[in-house]
């Protein structure tokens, strides 16, 4: 298996992770990922599709006649079996990282 590089992890990045990571066997579809995340379209679809791209989550088009169904069809996310342990590890070093920088910004040099 090729190794694929680990997305940058950005607090939108974070809080995408932390809708699909909530539920991790749970399908969820873009606008629902929105909602929950709290950020738009156009911030939480590219990050989909990185996280997608890395493979920790797969997506699926749903199986309806948007006619019938009077709305576009949904693309469905979920995390990938072996993305759910590598986002975990990723989300909890950013976080360790903000931890950090916080104490950092707490005790300037100088000392005040």
């Amino acid at each position: 298996m090729v190794a694929r590089r680990e997305p940058k992890m950005t607090l939108p990045t974070q809080l995408v992770l932390g809708v699909l990571l909530a539920e991790p066997d749970k399908e969820h579809y873009g606008l629902e990922v929105c909602q929950a995340a709290g950020l738009p379209s156009g911030t939480v679809h590219p990050i989909l599709a990185r996280l997608e791209s890395c493979g920790w989550v797969t997506s699926q088009w749903e199986e309806v006649d948007p006619r019938e169904q009077g709305r576009p069809r949904r693309r469905y996310y979920r995390m990938a079996p072996d993305g759910v342990a590598a986002a975990q590890a990723a989300v909890a070093r950013a976080h360790g990282s903000i931890t950090r920088l916080g104490l950092l910004r707490a005790h300037p040099a100088g000392g005040t």
